[in-house]
């Protein structure tokens, strides 16, 4: 191969003259200088990752002023230059012990300047050159030097040598991409050894420290193995490269398909200007899950969905729905939490100042509250208020979240029947949400908040599942730090929030849930009671609910006490307010008018304020005639009186009873009757008696249903006022169940049903013996008011209650 060929190999020729490239060095020789190099000396040039071989042409790039002026001076004196390759490649000025001692003398072909004042130059090597020594006093480095002369003489050794040599290099050529057809004609073409040693090394080494190592063998057949031996390695790095890419191409074929159909997609909604938008709205998303603080499950899910959505088209169906998704994961307040620290004294002043009255139940709302102080991390019970309507459940509840520093929710569960509203949807259904539990959470703002589950009495069942059965892992100190609503899908801690439940009744509460629990009953209000919670908190509450300024409207507490007795009848204080708003309304309308500036409501204007006395006392009059007993029930909304009738007409000694009575309150009326016969000659009764007369027993309210064994006592007490004709005394209303033998067994709701009858004016109150373990719960006032009988069996109930004067004739009525 010619010269000429090698260098339309590189400089890419077509049809270049010899004498344009004359003309070309040319220029370069417009600046002349005195300085003279011995014809025996090189001038050098020294390559930065660059090596040079014998017969090829290569562009180079100089830049150092050193070698731009060594360049120059060849270019002007028409001689050769030394290109030797350097040591380290961080030297900018190197000095000779910086460079290797082998090179090659090449000839200069081009020069040009460049308009960025870079000079190029291209270069073809001559033959190899070692150093013998560099001479100083020159503006760049000139080296005395020793030539080295390629033998093209041959054996078999270098011939087969040369063979392998071809097939090795063009099996390069034919694993690696891109390789110019020249370069494989040239290959095949070249039979001189030497020649073909330098153009693979050349083209097919890539590291410049290896082709400094093949341009300082002067063997060629050394030169030849050792060029062997690195396209040997390269072809097997090839080799494994490719077999690599095949496996990547198999496992990676369909996703790297989606990866590009995706990122056309993006590039079609970048031009339409849809795609900005999305890629802001998941930066902002994924800087919400960082600043969420998420526990690692939870932010590791966050993120997984979120590479879902990228991927998504925003015209999806599943777009929206995970967007809402991601919304409320980084909404939720996973570790933003209340600091606010349990000051018990505050916690005092705040419930004495909320609530008047409930003493006990403040002090064990104190006791909830000092555990938690003490031992922030423990598992407290859960509190249940059971009580009548209006007498402060929820009101105590707000107090606890203030006297605590926390946020105060409230969720009703009145009426509740589908267990997906505590647990959530799952996210397949069309509007999913999570349950009422994280939505509340979410809404306070913290994962600590006071929680109150109210009306839980009144949590219905369906079809779509029970929700008290969803509440007992939310109540329960042992699982709920890991419940796992159905829409989220990961777990939530809700250890720390503080659960109070609110309930009229517990009966209609599961046991199961009800065993979660820590009842506190919340027993009505007695009158004075009632008097100052009306003074202390509902009369300056309905006179800002009205517009009234206190001094504007004043109202008397014997106006109080008269709205009490006769025209509310409630153990809470609602219907209380309800009365005192009516009477702040009549002032406003009047001081409206400009009627009046101010006025003083007194008990003489009530009635013509709130109209007829709504509730009296008609006990007196009930109990004038015989048959009739004044008996004690519980009932939700607190305790009251309840009156039994008895009387004989002429039959066969039939019981017929009337005025909706359950079951058992049946059984006790039959008990109290068997009683009464079986003691018929004790009480002086004879047998005739029974055998000629039915017994009727009516419980007036006919209305509502009635039932419990309590009223046993009552009844006995009313069959013995009918069969004796005794009279029972006005002022006397008992409680108690009756067994056969004539004992007197103890009863619930001791505490509302005193209550209830010093409320109706009663002045003896007849109780079990073995409730006396009740007694304490009895407000004092009550027991200042009311005289206590205790009951061992049905005579003590005779002795007290029944007028000893035989026959009495029935007041007038």
């Amino acid at each position: 191969m010619r010269i000429k060929d090698l260098k339309d190999l590189i400089l890419g020729s077509k049809g270049e003259s010899e004498e344009d490239s004359s003309a070309t060095i040319q220029q370069a020789q417009g600046d002349s200088s005195n300085i003279s190099v011995p014809s025996d000396a090189l001038v050098i040039v020294p390559m930065l990752g660059t090596v040079l071989f014998p017969q090829v042409v290569l562009p180079l790039v100089i830049g150092r002023k050193q070698s731009i002026a060594a360049v120059q001076y060849a270019v002007r004196s028409e001689r050769p230059i030394g290109l030797l390759l350097r040591r380290d490649d961080k030297d900018e000025d190197p000095a000779p012990e910086d460079l290797y001692t082998v090179g090659t003398v090449a000839e200069i072909l081009r020069y040009l300047t460049a308009p960025d004042g870079n000079h190029h130059i291209v270069c073809q090597g001559i033959q190899r050159f070692r150093v013998k020594e560099f001479l100083p006093g020159y503006p760049f480095l000139v080296a005395r030097w020793e030539a080295h002369q390629e033998s093209d003489e041959t054996t078999k050794d270098i011939d087969a040598r040369v063979v392998t040599l071809k097939h090795k290099a063009l099996e390069v050529l034919n694993l690696s991409k891109q390789v110019p057809d020249e370069l494989v004609s040239a290959i095949q073409l070249i039979n001189s050894a030497p020649m073909l040693a330098d153009l693979i090394s050349s083209y097919l080494i890539t590291k410049s420290d290896e082709k400094q190592q093949i341009l300082g063998l002067f063997d060629v057949q050394k030169r030849i193995d050792k060029i062997l031996e690195m396209l040997n390695y390269r072809i097997e790095v090839l080799k494994l490269s490719h077999q690599i890419n095949e496996q990547t191409q198999e496992t990676m074929g369909q996703r790297q398909r989606e990866f590009v159909l995706r990122e056309q997609l993006k590039a079609i909604q970048k031009e339409l200007g849809e795609g900005e938008e999305g890629a802001v709205e998941v930066e902002e998303i994924s800087n919400a899950i960082a600043a969420a603080k998420m526990p690692e499950e939870v932010e590791k899910h966050a993120r997984k969905e979120l590479n879902r959505l990228k991927q998504m088209p925003e015209a999806a169906g599943e777009y929206s729905m995970l967007r809402t998704y991601l919304d409320w994961l980084v909404e939720i307040p996973w570790s933003v939490s209340s600091a606010g620290d349990i000051d018990i004294n505050r916690a005092r002043e705040i419930l004495n100042e909320d609530h008047y009255g409930l003493e006990k139940i403040k002090q064990r709302i104190l006791e909830y509250l000092a555990v938690r102080k003490l031992n922030p991390e423990g598992k407290s019970p859960i509190l249940c208020f059971v009580g009548p309507p209006g007498v402060g459940k929820t009101s105590l509840g707000r107090s606890i979240a203030r006297a605590t520093g926390r946020e105060f929710v409230r969720t009703s569960l009145g009426g509740l029947h589908d267990e997906a509203e505590i647990r959530g949807h799952r996210r397949t259904y069309l509007g999913a949400l999570p349950g009422i539990i994280i939505q509340s959470i979410r809404k306070a703002g913290i994962n600590n908040p006071v929680f109150m589950l109210d009306e839980m009495d009144k949590i219905g069942a369906g079809f779509q599942g029970d929700p008290s059965a969803a509440l007992l892992e939310v109540l329960d100190p042992e699982q709920n730090s890991t419940f796992r609503d159905n829409y989220l899908a990961v777990p939530f801690d809700l250890s720390h929030v503080m659960f109070i439940g609110t309930a009229n009744v517990l009966d209609s509460i599961p046991i199961p849930l009800r065993d979660r629990m820590e009842v506190i009953e919340l027993s009505g209000y007695t009158a004075d009671e009632k008097e100052q919670i009306a003074k202390r908190y509902l009369v300056g509450r309905q006179l800002e609910a009205n517009g009234l300024k206190p001094e504007q409207c004043a109202i008397t507490d014997q106006a109080i006490r008269t709205i009490i007795q006769d025209y509310t009848r409630e153990a809470g204080c609602r219907n209380l307010e309800r009365e005192i708003g009516a009477v702040f309304r009549h002032v406003a309308m009047d001081i409206a008018e400009g009627k009046v500036a101010q006025e003083v409501i007194d008990a003489e204007q009530i009635p013509a304020i709130l109209g007829p006395r709504k509730f009296e006392s008609d006990v007196a009059m009930r109990i004038s005639v015989p048959g009739v007993a004044t008996g004690l029930a519980w009932t939700p909304v607190g305790g009251d009186i309840l009156f039994i009738e008895a009387t004989r007409i002429p039959g066969t000694g039939k019981l017929i009873l009337t005025g909706q009575l359950g079951e058992v309150m049946k059984e006790s009326a039959q008990a109290a009757l068997s009683l009464v016969k079986f003691r018929a000659a004790e009480f002086g009764l004879g047998e005739e008696l029974f055998k000629k007369t039915d017994i009727h027993v009516h419980v007036p309210a006919g209305a509502i249903p009635k039932d419990g064994p309590s009223a046993g006592v009552a009844i006995f007490v009313a069959l013995y006022s009918a069969f004796s004709e005794q009279i029972v005394q006005k002022d006397v209303a008992m409680t108690g169940e009756i067994s056969l033998r004539g004992l007197v067994l103890p009863v619930g709701g001791i505490k509302e049903k005193v209550i209830a009858a010093a409320r109706a004016g009663i002045k003896t109150v007849m109780l079990p013996a073995r409730n006396k373990r009740d007694f304490e719960e009895i407000p004092q006032a009550v027991r200042d008011q009311l005289e206590f009988v205790w009951l061992e069996t049905v005579d003590d109930a005779l002795e007290v209650a029944v007028e000893k004067t035989g026959r009495n004739n029935p007041e007038p009525t």
